[in-house]
This record gives structure tokens, sequence and C-alpha cells, in this order.
């Protein structure tokens, strides 16, 4: 019987309430008021960023009515659904709690904070006011990842032994920059290794040991990271991040009875490999998504589900649990630590 890929099981952009969403900082911000005002029902209403400029600039070209001066105003703004945060990690935590207090949904940029702690206390207050809280982890909700979730429901792949997962660039060294600038939640493992190692939880679930062995900038960040972790049950994951070499960015998971692949970059809409049976008579499937033009346009997907999540009156996403975001914050702990330690 021929190999065979599920198709992916989307929500409609307009089954969903079309929320009003504040926007803080304007980095990233960039793709995901583009991703949402071309490819969803929600519509960002408010933003702020320190510069005052380029915060006017950036409402005037996504078309957004309202510039406030602080995080506070647009936490306090009635008119104001839900804040989506996606300033440099340090400042997540505070900017989170006081948008919570402020009785607002809100979705952070990953990683949603600098450590486990604070993302657990973020989280409880999110629970504790009856408001939705989640990371922007946005590969979760792309189409692919639910093909994913299929096979892996399926059994085809047989029981899971690895997963193998990267993503690293190289960029030259800028003690100012933000990647490299340990006060601004600099280094590879919060910026690029939080998506492998996101990768390989929604996989295998939660490491029972973490080994890592890295290399420290002279800004005293992590430049580079391999990590194996393995589970109570014995599956492992073998991942890597680097701000100092470019990797292939590709994922895949490895059973008895086969193996998926995901095609670069695997973090967000590109592709399955499907491959079962033995060396000289294995039999493959591909599927390609070609559902958005850029990749980042797929961070609509997320806005999506969370506007559903809102609507179900959820306090945590179904597909990325808060018990799961605390424990990838605590791998990236774990792996910062050994690394420091061996430097």
């Amino acid at each position: 019987m021929p190999v065979s890929i599920p198709l992916p099981r989307v929500i409609a952009p307009e089954s969903v309430p079309a929320l009003r969403w504040g926007i803080v900082g304007t980095g990233i911000a960039q793709r995901f008021v583009h991703a949402i005002h071309t490819h969803t029902a929600q519509r960002a209403v408010a933003v702020t960023a320190r510069d005052t400029a380029k915060t006017a600039a950036f409402a005037a070209e996504h078309g957004i009515p309202t510039v406030h001066s602080s995080v506070a105003d647009l936490v306090a703004d009635p008119d104001v659904d839900v804040v989506y945060i996606s300033t440099p990690h340090p400042l997540h935590h505070e900017q989170a709690l006081a948008a919570i207090a402020a009785g607002k949904h809100v979705l952070i940029e990953k990683p949603i904070a600098m450590s486990a702690d604070e993302a657990a206390e973020i989280l409880a207050a999110g629970r504790a006011a009856g408001v939705l809280v989640t990371e922007a982890m946005w590969t979760r909700y792309i189409p692919q990842s639910d093909v994913i979730r299929q096979v892996l429901d399926s059994g085809v792949l047989g029981d899971i032994a690895l997963v193998r997962a990267d993503f690293g660039f190289s960029i030259p060294m800028m003690p100012e920059h933000r990647l490299w600038n340990p006060e601004l939640g600099g280094g590879a493992m919060l910026d690029a290794g939080v998506y492998p190692v996101s990768f390989a939880s929604s996989v295998i679930g939660t490491p029972s040991s973490i080994r890592a062995i890295g290399t420290i900038a002279e800004t005293g960040v992590d430049a580079s990271a391999n990590i194996l972790v393995t589970t109570a049950g014995g599956a492992q994951a073998v991942l890597s991040t680097s701000l100092v070499a470019s990797l292939p960015v590709e994922a895949s998971i490895h059973g008895s009875a086969g193996r998926l692949e995901v095609l670069s970059p695997f973090f967000g809409p590109s592709g399955l490999r499907l491959s079962l049976g033995s060396i000289g008579s294995e039999e493959s499937a591909t599927w390609r998504d070609e559902s958005v033009p850029e990749p980042h346009d797929g961070l609509g997907y997320q806005a999506t589900a969370f506007a559903s999540y809102v609507a179900e009156g959820r306090t945590e996403s179904p597909l990325h649990p808060h018990d799961e975001i605390v424990s990838v914050l605590a791998t990236i702990d774990e792996v910062r630590r050994q690394i420091a330690l061996a430097g």
C-alpha cells in the first residue's frame, strides 16, 4: 500500500471572533501584524514601543489607529482585547504581568520569559485572572504541525526512538546587538534554541536527563549548544543551535517503522517527507505547504487559533499547555547552566 500523508486540519479565519490586538514592540511584530491583517480576521488597533518616531511609522504602515506612549496606557485601553508582546526577552515578565493585571489576554513572543520560574509566574497569573496567556510558539499552529500530530497519533512510525532538530545561523559579533548582549537576553538558546527544544518536547515530552556542550561568546552569552535529552521512556532527542554556524534548520522524527522529516525551515510552513519500511524496500511520500507566500505569513495561524481559544473561554492553549511551556524553559535553563559551568 502506497505511503500517504494526511491533509492538515486548519481553523477557518472567518469562523473565530475578530479580536482587537494591542502591539507592544515593533520587531517581529512587523511580520505578525502583516500576517494577521493579510490572512486573518484579527486586527491590530493600538501599538506602543520605545522609539516614538518608529512607532508612529509602524502604525502608519499597518493602518493602526492608536499609538500609546507607554505599555501602561496600552494595557489600560478599553478598545484592546489582547496584548501581543514582542519586546526583548527580559521585558516580557513585567509587561505580561501588567497586561494580565489589566484583564487582557496575552500572547508573548518566545521565549515567554528569561527562566522557567518567570514563565510559571506569568502563566499562573493568567490562570488566576481567567485570561488566556500563552507563548507565541507559532510552529504549533501551522498546517504541517497538525499533519505531524496526525502521523504520530496513527502509529505508522512505530515506537519513537529519536528526534533530531537544529536551528542556527552565523551573525557577526556585535556586543551591543540583542543576540550578543546579555542584558537584552542574548544567546543562541533563548533566540534560536527554543525552537528545536520545543519541537522535541512536542514529540517525546519532558526530558528526564539533559546533557549539553557548547561555546561561550566574549560577551558571556552562549554562542552555540549541542544537546542530548532523554525521556523516562527512553526516547532521545539530539538538538543543535548556534550563532556562529549555519545549520540546515531541519527536524526529523525516527521510529521503529519509519521516519518523518520536516523540511527547512522546520519552524515555519515548509513541508514533510514520510518514509516507511526498511532499507532497500522503503517507500516515501512528500507534502509541501504552499498555503502562504512567505514563511512568516504563517504567524496568522496562531492568531486565529488564539481567537478560537478566547471564544471557547480557555486560559491555556491545548496545543501548547502551560506545563510544557515551563518545561521547555526549564530545559533551556539547564542547558545554559551546563554550558556556562563548562566555559
